[in-house]
């Protein structure tokens, strides 16, 4: 163990920022899948050749019976709430950690969401509150896998049944995950991953819906084609040479839009899948390997999933005790410290969310419509009060993320995380002059 200063007290960074791998990862497979389409001379369209071909992989590989390319992960959990029967004037349950997407779907739908805290530890929606929060206009509860760690589906569907209520699962950052050995995100009604550019599984972007139910699908797949009279058993008459050319004429009968992906993404999505579950691995290795370490430091906790639960580790987020540090300072400042501090080291190291979900000016404000209060509804003025989401704004004071979007854990290699565990534990042992430093800068 390098026993020098650390950068933040004059000692040498100890990692370079030319060392970290930049993600997505892409190699001669996919600029060749890319090629491939662009010589087909075929760019998109309702059952083109690339997508249908990306989506029955990814069915496969969640273990879902159906899955829809979309244009982002946004619209494919806007997709997911329809398919899940959510509609204008219903509330939808939602944790107050996670990216502003998820309650904007809701929005997007016409549905109205409801926020509840969640678990210190892990970012979990915490069941008591759903129970709690659940009111006449109640239809769907919206479970997110936050950074790739499964949540308790067990728990979460038992309760959704025996509240008469649809799951819906935000998937976005947990391709692979798996609850009690099933892949997320068909384990409910429906769910919705992303593509976009920083998650595990990258096509720069777009979306993917998945569910088990054919009604469900029927429905999502209608939605995401301007809400036209579109089946899926269509998909068969279509030419594949020509899918932008139907056998009739469609007539609109409910609301949508063109949520469709295209064919590139298509490509690019199926060749990174090829290589997704190795990766993966690795970056399971590389957390394990990387928890270990930082796990003899008084007062780290690095993430750890749940007994029968895995997490592919899309963010890797740890926690910081100040107490158990010995530390007399609050864990916000020793959070920006140990920030400052390992920055200076040459790491990757981000907040991504400060506040809970309730305190972005949209909710604050509730100038649209579904963010209006209705008969037999949530009171909105109370529920998007940040101050009632207390474990959440803890997890937040209280911790940081190492890696970033730009260079994720899953990009690099065990060589890199060494050095990270070596930086950290450098940091960690002068952290007390280090609190003090940051309060004088």
């Amino acid at each position: 163990m390098n026993a020098e200063l650390p950068a933040a007290l004059g000692g040498a960074p100890a990692v370079r920022r030319d060392s970290h791998r930049l993600w997505p990862i892409l190699g001669e497979e996919d600029r060749r899948s890319v090629l491939d389409v662009l010589e087909r001379n075929i760019l998109s369209g309702s059952y083109a050749p690339a997508a249908r071909a990306f989506e029955a992989r990814f069915a496969e590989f969640v273990g879902a019976r159906f899955a829809l390319l979309t244009h982002c992960g946004t619209s494919a959990l806007q997709l997911a709430l329809a398919a899940a029967g959510v509609r204008e004037g219903d509330e939808v349950i939602v944790p107050a950690y996670s990216f502003v997407a998820t309650p904007l779907s809701v929005v997007l739908q016409g549905a109205t969401p409801v926020f509840v805290d969640v678990d210190r530890q892990s970012g979990h929606l915490e069941l008591a509150a759903v129970e709690a929060a659940r009111t006449e206009r109640t239809r769907a509860v919206m479970p997110v896998h936050i950074h790739g760690a499964a949540a308790d589906m067990d728990a979460i569907l038992a309760l959704a049944r025996r509240l008469g209520l649809a799951v819906v699962e935000d998937a976005a950052q947990a391709h692979g995950a798996l609850a009690n050995g099933r892949p997320v995100g068909a384990l409910g009604a429906a769910g919705a991953f992303s593509l976009q550019s920083s998650k595990n599984l990258s096509a720069g972007e777009g979306g993917v819906f998945v569910t088990n139910d054919r009604d469900a699908a029927e429905r999502a797949n209608r939605v995401r084609n301007f809400g036209q009279d579109l089946h899926l058993d269509e998909a068969a008459g279509f030419d594949a040479a020509r899918p932008l050319d139907g056998n009739r004429a469609l007539d609109s009968g409910m609301l949508g839009s063109m949520f469709r992906g295209n064919e590139m993404m298509a490509a690019l999505a199926s060749s990174q899948l090829s290589r997704l579950p190795a990766l993966t691995e690795r970056a399971q290795a590389n957390a394990a390997r990387l928890s270990s370490r930082l796990r003899e430091l008084p007062g780290v906790e690095p993430p750890q999933s749940a007994a029968g639960r895995t997490s592919v580790h899309h963010k890797y987020r740890v926690a910081l005790d100040p107490q158990k540090a010995g530390l007399a300072c609050t864990p916000r400042e020793l959070r920006d410290a140990m920030i400052a501090a390992l920055r200076a080291e040459g790491l990757e190291v981000v907040l991504w969310q400060t506040e809970p979900l309730p305190a972005q000016a949209i909710f604050r404000e509730r100038t649209l419509r579904a963010l209006a209060p209705q008969p037999g509804g949530t009171n909105l003025a109370e529920n998007y009060d940040p101050k009632r989401y207390p474990r959440t704004q803890a997890l937040l004071d209280g911790s940081l993320l190492l890696f970033s979007q730009s260079c994720p854990l899953i990009a690099q290699d065990a060589p890199l995380v060494d050095r990270y565990a070596e930086a950290f534990a450098r940091v960690w042992r002068h952290r007390e002059a280090i609190v003090k430093a940051h309060r004088r800068a």
